[in-house]
């Protein structure tokens, strides 16, 4: 007797990796819609080993994002974080998203967890300098503007700022 072989679709993992993955590519418009999909599939847990919760961290900030539901796309971040706390995708999504409600204590510090999890988190990195963040001042004691700490961070910045050569001026042919 022959195994009974039935033809399915991509597995709900496959559907939410493939999510991600147009989400990363700016194709937010079908990244939202498998996302969505497995969501709904799902009915919101991302208890199946083989979907990563990561989905609903992108679902989240698509969702607030492109479908204005600033305070659900949150909502779902925030429970991508508690589902899997040491992805620095999580964090990061949920530091956009919290940016976007207008949290903007919660954006950084979601958004430091997100870098001491992954320092090389090139997206964290990216966002972080359009956010536009500081770093502290040089002694915590002493108030930002105070000379000391605008001396030594000038400081800090030359040495730890890489020099940039200047180009050198072409040789005219005499």
């Amino acid at each position: 007797m022959l195994p009974s072989m039935t033809v399915s679709g991509p597995s709900l993992g496959q559907l939410a990796r493939r999510g991600i993955e147009l989400c990363r590519e700016e194709r937010w418009n079908e990244g939202l819609e498998l996302l969505t999909q497995v969501f709904n599939a799902s009915d919101g847990k991302s208890s199946s080993a083989e979907v990563p919760t990561s989905y609903l961290a992108y679902l989240g900030y698509g969702v607030a994002r492109y479908k204005n539901k600033k305070r659900d796309g949150l909502a779902l971040c925030e429970q991508a974080v508690k589902l899997e706390f040491y992805q620095a995708d999580n964090w990061f999504n949920l530091a956009r998203t919290a940016a976007l409600v207008g949290e903007r204590r919660k954006a950084i510090s979601s958004l430091e967890r997100a870098l001491k999890l992954d320092p090389q988190h090139a997206a964290s990195i990216a966002f972080r300098n359009e956010f536009g963040l500081r770093r502290p001042p040089v002694f915590g004691f002493l108030g930002r503007n105070h000379f000391l700490n605008r001396l030594f961070g000038k400081l800090r910045h030359d040495f730890t700022t890489p020099a940039v050569k200047a180009p050198k001026p072409a040789k005219t042919g005499r």
